[in-house]
């Protein structure tokens, strides 16, 4: 996808086409050796047809894959490296674009099921397996806290995809969360979406 304006908070044209840049290199390396992955994070939400606001690549893969995920990246010359962080691994191209390798998303394993339902998208010209809308939206909002709870700048990204959404799905998944929601009761009152009816008895991922 390509020719979208880069709105206020975005980066400027030239590091959102790196970003687009890596995320092809990288994408294209994962395909070929057969990783199970899907693209995650802001990219996929661009991929999905809302606007940049890129700040790093994200796939998010199946853990027994991060380990060829790594040797791949290594070959076409990205440095990698472990984070303290148990939920993902980090590759840095020559550029210095980040790409996130995550593994568990809000504290859940990512599952052959994730990457399964995700879907085949043309994404700066490559076409690369994108986080399901619903998932996607699941990934975003299940992590709020106290501690980060950002409604205003996720709120333009969900209005582009609340079309793609299973909503019902998604107020089920985030029930338990109080941040969560109340982000689906601001929705809701904006009249993004309709009242949820959530389904019970669901397990994510």
């Amino acid at each position: 996808m390509a020719g979208h304006s880069v709105q206020v908070g975005s980066h400027s044209h030239a590091v959102t086409d790196g970003i687009l840049d890596t995320l092809k290199r990288a994408g294209s390396g994962l395909k070929e050796v057969g990783v199970r992955f899907a693209l995650a994070g802001g990219c996929a939400g661009y991929a999905r047809g809302a606007a940049p606001s890129l700040h790093d690549v994200d796939f998010a893969l199946v853990e027994e894959d991060v380990p060829l995920a790594l040797k791949t990246l290594e070959g076409m010359g990205f440095r990698t490296e472990r984070p303290p962080e148990d939920w993902l691994v980090k590759a840095y191209d020559k550029e210095g674009v980040l790409v996130d390798l995550i593994f568990s998303l809000a504290d859940h394993p990512v599952t052959e099921a994730v990457i399964a339902r995700a879907d085949w998208l043309s994404t700066a010209a490559l076409s690369l397996p994108v986080l399901e809308a619903t998932d996607l939206v699941i990934s975003w909002i299940l992590p709020m806290s106290e501690h980060s709870c950002d409604y205003g700048g996720l709120l333009p990204t969900v209005r582009a995809l609340r079309e793609q959404v299973d909503w019902d799905r998604v107020a089920g998944v985030v029930a338990h969360s109080p941040y969560a929601s109340t982000f689906l009761v601001l929705l809701e009152r904006l009249g993004v979406i309709s009242p949820p009816n959530p389904v019970t008895d669901i397990t994510w991922p």
